[in-house]
């Protein structure tokens, strides 16, 4: 292990065991240097690679203190890397995300009221009359996490955006087949939001999974296709 793992484990076990809790100011660097079997140089490493995560806030003039350690804070910093993912990641990301949006759509349809189904029904309208592709994929990306953030779970809600974050940035390139998922997407929205409307956690479940199966389907096909060409 090396000088950086060591510090960065033992700054990791003294917060999840409760010796550094939330809003807890760090100890000196002598002070952690001495305890952990580290240098200053390995432990102030560690502290800045923490505090890119969320896991530690540093503060000019008083020290480095632990966050709040909020679930949905900490699953969100993974979109730091999550973005870098390449086609075959993305279909990974797709996968889950075919457990996960279904979830939200159920719970979402069981606490839905009418003026969220309405302010739903006019991203579905925008998305729909819109050709753009910048502008499709804001309010798709709105539409979503609009259902993830009525499900109520905020850490779910920020796993959900962290996987999307790298699927939306992809662009098919082939404008035939782009204009065949635009439309399977539009009705899978309608499908969606028939469901919730309904108040039919079932039904929403449902065609949250079938949209995003959809959307699985062209994005395995592009990520075959690179593959074949690169070993071509």
């Amino acid at each position: 292990m090396s000088a950086l793992d060591t510090a960065l484990h033992g700054l990791r076990a003294l917060i999840a065991d409760g010796a550094l809790r939330p809003g807890d100011r760090l100890p000196s660097e002598g002070e952690l240097c001495e305890r952990l079997g580290v240098s200053r140089g390995s432990l102030r490493e560690a502290i800045r690679m923490l505090a890119a995560l969320g896991v530690l806030e540093t503060r000019h003039g008083s020290g480095s203190y632990v966050g709040e350690l909020r679930a949905a804070d900490l699953i969100g910093s993974l979109s730091l890397t999550v973005g870098l993912l390449p086609m075959a990641g993305v279909l990974e990301l797709t996968e889950l995300r075919r457990v996960l949006e279904p979830h939200a759509a159920a719970l979402a349809a069981a606490r839905i009221d009418a003026d969220t189904v309405a302010a739903l029904d006019g991203i579905l309208t925008e998305i729909e009359a819109s050709d753009d592709f910048e502008e499709h994929s804001r309010l798709d990306h709105a539409f979503h996490m609009t259902i993830s953030e009525v499900a109520g779970n905020d850490a779910l809600t920020s796993l959900i955006d962290v996987l999307r974050s790298r699927s939306r940035a992809y662009r098919i390139p082939d404008a035939h087949d782009a204009n065949e998922l635009k439309r399977n997407s539009d009705a899978g929205h309608r499908a969606i939001l028939r469901g919730l409307a309904a108040a039919d956690p079932v039904a929403a479940s449902a065609a949250a999974s079938s949209h995003v199966a959809a959307t699985e389907y062209w994005v395995r096909l592009y990520t075959e296709a690179e593959a074949a060409e690169s070993s071509a």
